[in-house]
């Protein structure tokens, strides 16, 4: 937990301490460079497990100190098992659920700059310590009169340092995503438009509202209230949803009907978010979540909303339909819209392209294809992450030109791999209720 955790006086803030601390951090993991190859001439078997977990340990050491949009990156990947090393994996993991916190006397400063008050001032009660601290902010718990409240900090200079953040973390995303520089830039700018909307606490309370409202009928869901007058451009106080995080409460043996529970109104939220609302809670980490004592589910995390347009979501769904009716005219212009395909492809690629996007979304189409789903199934996911290497290692996919997939998809993709995770570690076996042009 953020309380055992050392706490930070200060954070980077100016674009200079920022790209000072990423280049030490690049200085380091080239070090641990040299040193593995040294000791490779020694000894030739060495694996490069132990080089990951030191570069691994470096980097995330530093961004968790920057935190900010270079840590958000790194709890994005962690949440891709197919796509980094275990060590990387086990370190940015940690992103979901704790940072180093920032010190009280920097808590009390962002008070008197947003509600020109300390929190001694506004609460009868207010944490000197984060009981959590993640990538954009830190919570405190606090009372007034018979209330409790969760009060999310933004950490200093990380809403003005997004953009440049992402260009000084772009060289570790090359090297660890293994992407070339066509695809990174091609979704970075969805990348930069998220977080910097992440760091909108203003916007944020809006849409938690919006959200929350239009979803308050579905069965098992809690949402909290959000209170104005005690929040600001960089603070957000909402009431403390009392539970524990996902991790937690697995750990105390929930029986199969319980997480069954939990799954179903998992997936109901999200159903009902993507298809009749068309925007969507983009970051399913389980952090976000906390199940209650009562059996609800608790959603907490309103910064990562991704609005999907109308256009992408009826192509990217007309894939996901087990029965496709399109003739071959409709498909090809559907694969042009999604980006899958372009003019600048060879017949061969379009083909290519065409075979491996169909396969990969009817697999992730694979829950929808049924009333009912077993997501305690492995060989699901080893299916997913099978066709992922193997698409990614065909020489046709390395040779490529260009970027593929509309950048809409980045963050539609990252939720339902995401939501189809949690559904995956509670185990649960779930109705897969879909609107009726899906069925």
């Amino acid at each position: 937990m953020a309380e055992k955790l050392k706490e930070q006086e200060s954070i980077p803030v100016s674009k200079v301490q920022r790209a000072a601390k990423f280049i030490s951090t690049g200085a380091k993991v080239g070090g641990n460079y040299v040193k593995h190859y040294a000791k490779k001439i020694v000894d030739p078997k060495l694996e490069k497990e132990a080089l990951h977990e030191s570069n691994a340990r470096d980097i995330y050491s530093s961004l968790s100190e920057l935190k900010g949009s270079a840590l958000k990156v790194a709890q994005m990947m962690s949440m891709d098992k197919n796509l980094l090393p275990r060590a990387y994996q086990d370190q940015f993991t940690m992103a979901q659920y704790s940072a180093p916190p920032l010190s009280y006397p920097l808590v009390v400063k962002t008070f008197q700059q947003n509600l020109k008050k300390t929190p001694d001032q506004i609460f009868d009660s207010f944490t000197r310590s984060a009981v959590n601290a993640a990538s954009i902010g830190q919570v405190h718990q606090a009372t007034k009169g018979d209330k409790l409240f969760a009060v999310k900090i933004q950490y200093p200079g990380v809403a003005n340092s997004v953009s440049s953040d992402l260009k000084l973390v772009r060289p570790f995303a090359l090297r660890l995503l293994n992407m070339n520089e066509r695809e990174l830039d091609h979704y970075m700018a969805e990348v930069e438009e998220r977080l910097l909307e992440e760091t909108d606490y203003i916007l944020e309370v809006e849409r938690s509202r919006e959200i929350s409202n239009a979803c308050a009928h579905i069965p098992n869901l809690n949402f909290p209230t959000y209170y104005d007058e005690l929040s600001g451009d960089r603070i957000i106080t909402m009431d403390w949803i009392q539970g524990k995080h996902i991790k937690e409460w697995l750990e105390t043996n929930p029986a199969q009907e319980e997480k069954n529970k939990i799954g179903q109104a998992l997936w109901d939220f999200y159903d009902h978010q993507v298809h009749h609302l068309l925007q969507v809670h983009a970051d399913p980490h389980p952090g976000n979540f906390i199940v209650q004592d009562d059996g609800n589910l608790g959603i907490i995390d309103f910064g990562c909303v991704k609005i999907i347009p109308e256009d992408f979501y009826k192509g990217y769904f007309a894939l996901i339909k087990k029965d496709m009716l399109l003739n071959e005219d409709e498909l090809n212009q559907v694969f042009y819209d999604l980006e899958f395909i372009s003019d600048k492809d060879s017949p061969a690629e379009k083909e290519f392209y065409k075979a491996a996007f169909r396969e990969m979304i009817s697999l992730l189409g694979k829950p929808f294809h049924s009333d009912r789903f077993d997501f305690a199934d492995n060989r699901f996911f080893d299916q997913i992450f099978e066709l992922g290497d193997r698409i990614s290692n065909d020489k046709m996919f390395k040779k490529s030109r260009q970027a593929r997939g509309s950048r809409h998809g980045l963050y539609i993709n990252r939720t339902y791999f995401g939501l189809y995770n949690l559904l995956n570690q509670l185990e649960a076996e779930i109705d897969t209720t879909k609107p009726k042009w899906l069925q």
